[in-house]
């Protein structure tokens, strides 16, 4: 029986609420981009984060992906105030306690060279006499505002955040409002990773 869902990655631009509906008329939505009936986010991303946003109207893989008990690893480029020394980054792979909750442990490193991304729409705000960083940080869980929390706690605030994979999706030069439809493949791999991961992370 074929699969009558739609699955979709989006690259989502700064300042777009991961929602259809509108409630704040000065922000954009998901409608303004995406004319596609009954799908969802899996998932959210704050409005000033970037990045790869997967939508589905298949309810039941959308809930699976979704609950935190089940975690799958999401990648983000950290632009960071200040440029983090090795025990910083330690702190963040082994977990922080933001709002009386301690992190699971994470992939993080030190990116050697900007990485190729388009200009934000509005640039970040820098400080000239203050250096930036780059992180790649791995994550198996999505607590609101979670990186943005991790960062500030060991001293280097975010200014720019965009989340570049989720398993094994990527953008693979998918520009900013723009989407697409998984392929054959990115699907076989997605669906059968859901069926996997039968026990949940503690």
């Amino acid at each position: 029986m074929p699969n009558s869902h739609r699955y979709i990655i989006f690259n989502k631009p700064y300042g777009v609420l991961c929602q259809f509906t509108q409630d704040t008329p000065d922000r954009s939505t998901l409608k303004d981009y995406i004319d596609i009936p009954d799908v969802y986010p899996v998932g959210r991303l704050d409005w000033d984060s970037e990045g790869l946003l997967l939508l589905t109207s298949h309810g039941q893989l959308q809930h699976r992906l979704s609950d935190p008990r089940f975690g799958h690893e999401r990648t983000y480029w950290v632009q960071v105030e200040r440029i983090p020394d090795a025990a910083a980054l330690i702190q963040l792979e082994e977990g922080v306690v933001i709002q009386n909750y301690r992190t699971r442990r994470a992939k993080v490193r030190m990116l050697l060279a900007e990485p190729d991304l388009p200009e934000r729409n509005p640039p970040i705000r820098f400080r000239k006499n203050v250096p930036t960083a780059w992180l790649e940080m791995t994550l198996t869980e999505g607590k609101n505002r979670q990186v943005r929390r991790m960062t500030a706690f060991i001293g280097f605030p975010t200014l720019r955040l965009v989340r570049v994979s989720i398993n094994h999706l990527n953008l693979d030069g998918l520009q900013p409002g723009q989407w697409r439809d998984l392929t054959s493949d990115e699907l076989k791999i997605l669906l059968n990773s859901v069926v996997r991961s039968n026990k949940p992370h503690k």
